[in-house]
Formats: C-alpha cells, structure tokens, sequence
C-alpha cells in the first residue's frame, strides 16, 4: 500500500532511504532464515539477534536497491492511480496496476543485486569479504552459471508481487470502512490511521507471499526452476517449508512499509 497522497518524489526518496537503512537488521535475519543459513545459537531468539548482528554484507546495495525500488512502487503507484482514476478507470483497477507494473520493473531491475545480497548472508561465505562483495559474487556466478543465472528466482519475485500488493489494496479498502472515520484535520490521526492499515496489509502480504520468497531464496543455492524447486522441498520438508523463516519476514516487510508511508508523510509536511 502507498502513501495517500501524491508529492514530491523528494519525500518518497527520503522515507524510503530511512526505512531501508533503519530495518536492513531486520531484512537480514529474514533473508537468512527464508534461505536456511545456519547461525550460531541455540533458541530461536538467540539465533535471530545473532543473524541480526554485523557483519553487514552487501548492505550499501540492499539499503540504496530498497531506497529506490520502494520509493519508484510508492511514487508511481500513486501517480499512476491518479491519472488512470483521471481517464475513468475503477479505483480497483487503478490501485492495482500502477503498483504491480512498477513494482515488477522494480524486481527485474534489482534481481542480480537481490540474488548477490542474499547469497552474501551465508555466513561461511568467501566472498563475502571480498572489497567489492556483490561485484564479487556477481562475476563468479556470470564465469561458473552464466549471465541468465543473475536473474534465478525472478519468476517467483515477480509471483509473490500480486497477492502482495492485491492484499494491501483490499485490506486498504475493508479497513478504511471498518475503521472509525477521522478529522482530516487531525494530522496525528490521519496518520495513525494509515499506520494501522499499512501494518496490516504489510504482514498479510508478508504471511501470504513467504512461500514465494523461500523458493525464490532456494532457487538461488540450488539453481533449479521455480516448480522442480517447489516439488523437491514438499518431498523432502512437507508443507512446513512453505512458513520457514515467516516469523522474521513478517517483522522485515510491515515495519519498513509503516515506517515508509509515516515519513513520507511527515516529509510532505515539512517540504
């Protein structure tokens, strides 16, 4: 779900640039567990601040990769709603389109800096420490698998973007009935307002788009294509792959998409 309002890509730019680096941590310990990386530790919470904790590979990449991919979903999810309500479409279509097109060019352009990052998370990974770690590991993949090879896994990225975003644009529309009406006026209320259903929307979209994710995190250790990849893990794990790493993925995805559309909003006020 975006920001309400359309303004200055400035403001989307910055939310989207404080989240990122606010909840790379976050980001992280998901994308470790989501690929079945083992950390040190015994209990679960042990294990997930441990995966937390630096070293931060790749993290200058993700961090500027979710800045703009995040900002370029919001803004142009926003202002293409705007112009296809302008030409008469519904507000179902123009909600959903915007954000699924661009949301899509998003992945497509960020999947080698996706799949480099992740695999950077191994933490018995050599390249990762590396000057240079996702040039690094981008080279040995194009010498060892090909240069197709830096997009593995964007089939299911691009899947797991329409339930998502579809999601978002129900819970936004149910919520925003179902919630008490507030003053306009009454800026922290407004705001509190978008915060709820942002959050909402972001761990549904997370609950419900996690299997995506595994796969596609799997894809990328194991090179195989989305079904053979999907059908290996039923036989070899039942169903339970399809929650692994879920109570780290949700945490990852609401707070930087609340986090994003609260400053974004306060930014517009100050610009």
């Amino acid at each position: 779900m975006a920001p309400s309002a359309n303004g200055s890509p400035v403001a989307y730019f910055g939310a989207s640039g404080v989240s990122a680096l606010a909840f790379f941590p976050l980001w992280k310990a998901a994308a470790i567990g989501q690929s079945g990386y083992e950390v040190a530790g015994k209990g679960y919470w042990q294990k997930y601040f441990e995966a937390m904790k630096p070293p931060w590979r790749g993290s200058i990449v993700v961090i500027g990769g979710m800045t703009w991919a995040r900002a370029a979903i919001f803004y142009g999810s926003d202002t293409g709603s705007k112009m296809m309500r302008d030409q008469g479409y519904g507000t179902g279509l123009s909600a959903t389109v915007p954000s699924l097109v661009v949301s899509a060019f998003a992945q497509a352009v960020n999947q080698p800096f996706v799949r480099t990052s992740i695999m950077l998370q191994n933490p018995g990974e050599e390249l990762a420490k590396k000057s240079m770690p996702n040039l690094a590991m981008m080279r040995h993949l194009a010498a060892t698998k090909g240069i197709g090879s830096l997009w593995t896994g964007l089939d299911a990225a691009i899947l797991k973007t329409a339930p998502k975003y579809m999601t978002a644009v129900v819970i936004k529309d149910y919520m925003g009935q179902l919630l008490a009406p507030v003053d306009p006026a009454n800026k922290n209320a407004v705001l509190l307002k978008s915060a709820k259903v942002a959050v909402t929307a972001g761990v549904a979209g997370a609950v419900l788009t996690n299997p995506l994710d595994v796969v596609r995190n799997e894809m990328f250790k194991t090179e195989e294509g989305m079904i053979p990849c999907m059908a290996r893990m039923s036989r070899e794990d039942g169903p339970k792959w399809l929650f692994r790493g879920i109570g780290k993925n949700w945490v990852a995805v609401a707070a930087p998409i609340a986090s994003t559309i609260f400053l974004t909003d306060r930014f517009k006020n100050w610009s």
